[in-house]
């Protein structure tokens, strides 16, 4: 065997050793789909023409996001994924014959074709990396800059591939904001007792008498009740920026779609307030539904 042959072999074995270092045996990912979330994810308001690219771009971040908080990978095994699909969307390296990484070969794809920014999934990796090492928060300035890559480029990546300017990004932020802290609202007890990660800020907690460990109990504590109502009156200032989203949204389909989601999050903001997270998941109802997709038709020309 020449040395040429020699070293051709041992940088294969090299590469092969850092692959499975970095991807390791198990995809991690979760199964979940468009079903399991609480807004419309690449719904029937999309264009058909579209979906396929939507689809893409869902399953990528779910994959993603399923890396960060699985219970199985230590906080450097998650970065170590994260950073390997997002060189994969980037184009700097090749991706397993894997269903979780191949969702990164799609997304790059998708971006490629359509031209919207490729940060609309990069900045998804800033957030979750961020998960991999922190579970606290100290402000809401801070929980909002967590939303700005957690959140808001889902939004981006939606008026992008529609063709939609720049003047609907900041309705388009204020609604995706306003969508993740209502997330983490019907999730706190969970993501406590799961991942050890709470995202209400610790002062406001501080500050009513209240502490991470009232997230554990059957019931949400008087003091515990009025930070959950704080972080609700700043999603309801969000949720009337957001109000002025469909009317600078110019595709139609489009514009519907986001008046439905607006109506989704004013909604699931008062089932908040009205029930308690910890007694059991407060959630979206088909009514809600209905009642949404009526209001965005009554005022939407």
């Amino acid at each position: 065997m020449t040395g040429q042959h020699v070293n051709a072999t041992q940088s294969r074995q090299d590469a092969l050793r850092t692959d499975q270092d970095v991807w390791g045996t198990e995809d991690v990912s979760s199964g979940k789909g468009a079903a399991d979330e609480n807004f419309p994810v690449g719904s029937l308001l999309i264009s058909r023409r579209l979906r396929p690219h939507v689809h893409a771009y869902y399953d990528f971040a779910r994959v993603i996001d399923d890396i960060v908080d699985c219970d199985r990978l230590t906080p450097e095994a998650k970065i170590a994924r994260l950073d390997a699909m997002e060189d994969v969307v980037l184009g700097r390296r090749e991706a397993p014959l894997r269903r979780d990484a191949q969702t990164a070969v799609r997304v790059g794809r998708t971006l490629a074709v359509t031209g919207v920014p490729v940060e609309t999934a990069t900045d998804l990796i800033v957030a979750f990396r961020r998960d991999a090492v922190k579970n606290r928060y100290e402000s809401w300035e801070e929980l909002a800059d967590y939303c700005r890559y957690s959140a808001n480029p889902v939004g981006r990546f939606l008026l992008g591939l529609h063709g939609e300017s720049a003047a609907t990004f900041g309705p388009s932020d204020a609604l995706c904001t306003s969508l993740q802290v209502l997330n983490h609202l019907q999730d706190c007890a969970d993501d406590l007792r799961t991942l050890d990660r709470c995202y209400l800020p610790l002062p406001w907690l501080a500050r009513e008498g209240a502490a991470v460990d009232d997230l554990r109990a059957a019931y949400a504590s008087p003091g515990l009740r009025r930070v959950m109502n704080a972080l609700l009156d700043r999603v309801d200032a969000l949720n009337d920026e957001a109000g002025r989203l469909p009317g600078l949204v110019r595709d139609r389909r489009m514009r519907l779609e986001c008046a439905v989601i607006v109506g989704l999050a004013r909604r699931l903001a008062v089932r908040l307030r009205r029930q308690d997270p910890l007694a059991g998941r407060v959630k979206l109802t088909r009514g809600d539904a209905v009642g949404a997709l009526a209001g965005a038709l009554r005022v939407l020309p």
